[in-house]
């Protein structure tokens, strides 16, 4: 058997218009399905970012399906996989996006890493691969 690979990731935001306009209008990501005062879900390459309102999914499961409960309060963490030319554009949208830039450095191994909020004070990296992988995987 193969090591398994992320299908989604989920984050919480309480403002899922500032969140869709962050995710949707700045970073382009395809919003794949909506809920008002729920979710909001985007297709982020070969997998499926949730952005869950935690007020309405606190303790609450799938509804008709099985799905048990889960979600979370405060700020997430998200990483996006980029090379260290896309790292520039990205800065440079988010800057023309007025978005503030936390934190932009090379780690001790060579990868580059920028880091910004989302409108929910979530943190968003956009790292290099190599961060992680040596090219191998």
């Amino acid at each position: 058997m193969s090591s398994p690979a992320i299908l989604e990731a989920a984050l919480y935001a309480e403002d899922l218009e500032a969140a869709e306009a962050f995710y949707s209008g700045v970073l382009g990501l395809e919003v794949v399905l909506r809920k008002d005062g729920a979710h909001v879900f985007f297709r982020c390459a070969g997998a499926i970012l949730l952005v869950f309102d935690p007020r309405a999914t606190e303790g609450q499961g799938g509804g008709a399906l099985p799905v048990p409960p889960h979600g979370a309060r405060g700020a997430g963490h998200l990483c996006l996989a980029a090379t260290a030319e896309e790292i520039d554009g990205w800065r440079l949208r988010l800057e023309a996006a007025e978005i503030a830039i936390e934190a932009d450095f090379r780690w001790p191994n060579g990868a580059r890493s920028l880091y910004v909020r989302d409108p929910a004070g979530n943190s968003l990296e956009f790292a290099e691969p190599r961060l992680w992988f040596d090219g191998k995987d």
